[in-house]
């Protein structure tokens, strides 16, 4: 389900091949750059209201991952922009994996040899139709609050104006672009290896990828590296009883002593190293228990003088790289594998995001992009911990592309909350350093 191994680091010989050509080719392309960067940041700054109300415009449409008819609505406005752009456009239907489906472009340029760029985005939101969180609403002269306004309809509207931005400097047909925004990115469909084809696909023969995720709402850093994630579920069942008869040889501690004995045992074992979290974030038991994960919730039936013989729990797990992974599951698994008396325990695990480690393409796309950044005096970008950044569809293009850089999205706050915010001030920045970095990479490799 897992896509190709992640993370490795870039050698010798791509370095020598393709990273620092490419480097050398931007370095050389300065001359005369001056008047492109004045023109991308004039057109930015002109049709900044424009950029508002389209964010207003895509906020303002539900797009929860499970509404499919608001996900195709939100992908149809930016398939628009797109179109008038000159990509060829292409909507993915995601019936065979239970989501509304994915939008895909391609705009090849003029068959220049410039590097081919991926552009990563997502059109649905965590608020599905019936959050009473709907609408975009100005809270002050710099913010505004909106479902999904920073993750990620903004990043969507930065990745739209820089685009419109490089081709009012007369670039943007230098460019090999690939553009691809899923519709099930907060909550992906299965099978995964159906769900993310489309973006693995995309990512073929690509030097870089750039996400327009908002990252850590701060626009001094980006994502170089992200944690992957993988979800798990513990089952635990002991012999039921009547509660004075607890601890008994022929009866034991009961499936809820259990849980607690294994829980606390993840967190003795695993908990404080570094890069690595677990987190359990549902438990239903008692003399019965049911769990739905489609629904992802619980019911439980007990009474207090009953031992309980049913624990059901579900949690997440997060780390840096696959041997991160292995060895986190490896220490759970010994773990549940002490059972106490007459009681057992089973633990699950479904993989989601790979992770994103840490490589030297990635520090050199930062480097480009903070460059971007110093030119137009916004001072420079830093890569931010792996441990602020969650899981992102951009992990699934680790290892392919030579270069990914995420995070560039609009800044903001509260993400995932009923009071997610938008900093408007970081629109025109975001997107202006976003177009600077998709100048420089259009320019032509020796």
């Amino acid at each position: 389900m897992n896509p190709e191994p992640q993370g490795r680091v870039v050698g010798p010989l791509i370095a020598a091949t393709i990273i620092v050509p490419l480097a050398l080719a931007i370095v050389a392309a300065q001359r005369g750059a001056p008047d492109q960067t004045r023109t991308i940041a004039s057109y930015i700054d002109a049709h900044n209201s424009d950029a508002v109300a389209f964010l207003e415009r895509l906020v303002n449409i539900n797009s929860g991952t499970h509404n499919f008819d608001g996900v195709r609505e939100v992908s149809r406005i930016i398939r628009a922009e797109l179109d008038g752009l000159g990509f060829k456009t292409e909507w993915i239907d995601g019936a065979s994996w239970q989501r509304a489906g994915h939008l895909v472009a391609e705009h090849p340029g003029n068959g220049t040899s410039g590097p081919r760029v991926l552009l990563i985005g997502h059109l649905d939101t965590v608020f599905e139709r019936d959050s009473p969180f709907q609408k975009f609403e100005r809270t002050g002269r710099t913010e505004a609050r909106g479902p999904g306004i920073i993750d990620m309809k903004g990043g969507v509207v930065v990745m739209v104006q820089a685009l419109k931005a490089v081709a009012a400097a007369g670039s943007l047909n230098n460019l090999n672009l690939a553009v691809v925004m899923t519709g099930d990115e907060e909550s992906p469909g299965r099978p995964l290896s159906l769900a993310r084809a489309a973006l693995v696909n995309a990512a073929r023969s690509v030097t870089a990828a750039i996400g327009f995720e908002d990252g850590p709402g701060d626009p001094r850093y980006a994502i170089t590296s992200r944690r992957g994630s993988t979800s798990w579920t513990l089952r635990v069942t002991g012999t039921s009883a009547h509660s004075s008869q607890v601890f008994r040889n022929d009866i034991g501690s009961g499936a809820i002593f259990e849980a607690a004995r294994i829980l606390n045992g993840f967190r003795e074992r695993l908990a404080g190293e570094e890069h690595l979290t677990f987190n359990p974030g549902l438990i239903v038991g008692g003399t019965d228990a049911q769990y739905d994960a489609a629904q992802a919730r619980g019911s439980a039936a007990g009474k207090d003088n009953v031992v309980a013989g049913r624990v059901i729990v579900t949690g997440d797990l997060r780390a840096l790289s696959p041997e991160q992974f292995d060895h986190a599951k490896k220490a759970m698994q010994d773990v549940v594998a002490g059972s106490m008396p007459h009681t057992k325990g089973t633990l699950a695990f479904d993989d989601g995001y790979p992770p994103m480690a840490p490589t030297e393409g990635n520090a050199r796309l930062l480097e480009l992009y903070s460059r971007a950044s110093q030119e137009l005096r916004l001072g420079s970008v830093a890569a931010v911990s792996p441990d602020r950044a969650g899981a992102a569809d951009v992990s699934f293009v680790a290892g392919r592309a030579e270069m990914v850089l995420d995070g560039i999205g609009l800044m903001g706050r509260d993400g995932h909350t009923p009071q997610e915010t938008a900093d408007l001030t970081s629109l025109p920045s975001q997107t202006k350093r976003a177009a600077l970095l998709l100048l420089r990479l259009a320019r032509r490799t020796p």
